[in-house]
C-alpha cells in the first residue's frame, strides 16, 4: 500500500536540474506559506479542476518521469506544497477511481537509498517501509496544503495522501514531488483504491529478482507507475528480465 494516512531517476535525469525546473515553472511557488492554503472540504463533489479524459494522453506525455528525492530523514518536517489551484488532475475513469496527478506538480520522486543491488535489504525485506514512513503529524498538514494545490473539494475520508511511487517501490517518503491527494471512486467506503493492486503487483515483480525469477527492474517499475499507473501492469509484462 502507498497509504500515508493509516497508507531512480529514470533515463539518467539530473535530479537537481529537473526539480529546480519543476518548482519554478511547473506548479507555482512551492515555497509559498502553508498558511496561505485553504482547509479541506468535507463535501462529496468530484475533485475540482480536472481535465477531461481526452486530455489524459497528452498530459501524461508531458511528464519527464520521476526525479531523485532526498530520501529517508531522521526527523521529518512539513514540506511546502505548490500554490493553491496550480495543480490539475487527469481523469482517466472517474467511475473506477482512475485519476492521475499533474505530472508537473507530482512527477514522482525516488528514494536514493533503494537500488537494484540492495533490494533484499530494503523494499523486499519485511517491515522496511515502516522504518521510513513519515508520521501523521507531518503528513496531515501536507495533505491539506496539497488538496488546496489540486483544488480538491471531494470526500476527504476516502481520499488518500498517496506516494505516487509507493514506499514499497522505492518512492521517496516525504518529497512534495511524490505525494498527492488521490481521489477515489464516488461511492468508495474508504481509501483502498485501484492503484493499491498495481503497487502490490509491481513490488512482487521487482522482488522476483531476489528469488532468481524473471523480474521487473526497479527503475522501470518506478517509471511506469510515475508516468501512468493505470497502464503500468500491462507494460510491465513486456519489460521482464531473465
Amino acid at each position: 500500500m502507498a497509504r500515508v494516512w493509516g497508507k531512480a531517476a529514470a533515463n539518467g535525469i539530473s535530479a537537481g536540474l529537473v526539480v529546480l525546473g519543476l518548482l519554478v515553472t511547473g506548479c507555482g511557488n512551492l515555497a509559498s506559506s502553508l498558511n496561505n492554503t485553504t482547509g479541506s472540504s468535507s463535501a462529496t463533489s468530484a475533485p475540482a479542476t480536472v481535465p477531461s479524459s481526452a486530455a489524459a494522453a497528452a498530459t501524461v506525455a508531458g511528464g519527464a518521469g520521476p526525479v531523485v528525492g532526498p530520501g529517508p530523514q531522521a526527523t521529518y518536517h512539513v514540506q511546502a506544497q505548490p500554490a493553491p489551484g496550480t495543480c490539475h488532475y487527469v481523469v482517466v475513469n472517474a467511475a473506477a477511481g482512475d485519476y492521475l496527478p499533474d505530472p508537473h506538480c507530482t512527477p514522482g520522486a525516488t528514494n536514493p537509498k533503494v537500488t537494484q543491488a540492495n533490494l533484499s535489504s530494503t523494499i523486499c525485506k519485511s517491515g522496511y517501509t515502516a522504518t521510513i514512513r513519515p508520521p501523521a503529524s507531518t503528513t496531515g498538514a501536507e495533505k491539506r496544503a496539497s488538496e488546496a494545490a489540486y483544488g480538491f473539494t471531494g470526500k476527504v475520508s476516502t481520499t488518500e495522501y498517496d506516494h505516487l511511487i509507493s514506499l514499497e517501490l522505492g518512492g521517496d517518503p516525504n518529497s512534495p514531488l511524490n505525494l498527492w491527494p488521490e481521489p477515489n471512486k464516488a461511492r468508495a467506503p474508504g481509501t483502498t483504491n485501484p492503484k493499491d493492486h498495481v503497487e502490490n503487483t509491481l513490488k512482487t515483480l521487482i522482488c522476483d529478482a531476489v528469488h532468481g525469477k524473471p523480474y521487473l527492474p526497479l527503475a522501470k517499475a518506478q517509471y511506469l507507475i510515475a508516468t501512468n499507473w493505470t497502464t503500468a501492469l500491462a507494460k510491465a509484462q513486456t519489460e521482464l528480465v531473465g
